[in-house]
């Protein structure tokens, strides 16, 4: 038996990089999981491929906006009309665009506080809503960054934005206890996905990168385990965050960084 076959999960930003590997270790332990994504053909797509190697009867998908609440709560209907219920739900979409500090513009911040900040508070407050109504307890689990533990010039506000997810997982652990819903987080470090890619490419329009793929060497220097993640690296912890082996812990953030942030 899986560690979480007895789960239905909701993975969001869920058609590529971290967001998937998350959702497909879920179902290679037994869950159902709805892959949600504001690209619907993208994470259809992801969902199809899922059902020809797994039992399909586990596997849906959404197209969601998580920074529409209405959206959000149709996600949410679709997989508990699906599959009966939530217990665990991963706020895992999120954002970035790189702008030196003294060039970032309120259309900066707002576009990446909106999708990792305010996404990330109305997938937990509707999520947990869910997880209230059923009377079952739940988990939900938030995607931090190693950006939420020291800010780096070149993107202010996605730091910011992590920060917040920080505050909210120990906020909503803190009012959400007394339904038995736990809330954790996780933060990656240098992950080799698609978003790493563009930011490479977008550091080196701003000008604060000479050559491609200087900005993951840079960082990558300072990883004690001597490489890059994969998403591969990151998938047996929010496994472990999902199952009943994480019940004791709350309000926590677990770093999955290979040793770059020591705390």
């Amino acid at each position: 038996m899986g560690r979480v076959s007895d789960r239905v999960c909701i993975v969001t930003g869920a058609a590529r990089g971290i967001g998937r590997a998350i959702g497909e270790a879920l179902l290679d332990e037994g869950a159902s999981v709805c892959f949600a994504d504001i690209t619907g053909d993208a994470v259809s797509e992801v969902a199809e491929a899922n059902r020809s190697r797994t039992d399909a009867a586990r596997v849906t998908s959404a197209q969601v906006d998580v920074t529409d609440r209405a959206q959000v709560r149709a996600m949410i209907a679709h997989t508990v009309e699906t599959f009966g219920r939530l217990d665990v739900n991963f706020n895992n979409a999120g954002v970035n665009k790189p702008m030196n500090f003294m060039d970032v513009t309120e259309d900066n911040w707002n576009f990446i506080m909106g999708v990792n900040g305010l996404g990330c508070m109305i997938g937990m407050q509707e999520a947990a809503r869910q997880m209230i109504a059923q009377g079952t307890g739940g988990k939900i689990v938030n995607t931090a960054s190693i950006a939420s533990r020291q800010g780096f010039d070149n993107v202010a506000p996605y730091c910011a934005s992590k920060f917040a997810v920080v505050s909210l997982t120990q906020s909503g652990a803190r009012d959400l206890a007394k339904h038995g819903i736990t809330v954790t987080g996780f933060a990656p470090g240098v992950v080799a996905t698609e978003m790493w890619d563009q930011v490479d490419q977008d550091l080196l329009e701003i000008g604060a990168a000479e050559r491609p793929g200087q900005a993951m060497e840079e960082f990558s220097s300072e990883i004690l385990k001597g490489r890059v993640a994969l998403p591969q690296d990151i998938t047996g912890t929010t496994t472990f965050l999902a199952s009943r082996d994480s019940d004791y812990m709350t309000g926590q953030i677990v770093m999955i960084d290979g040793g770059m942030t020591l705390v």
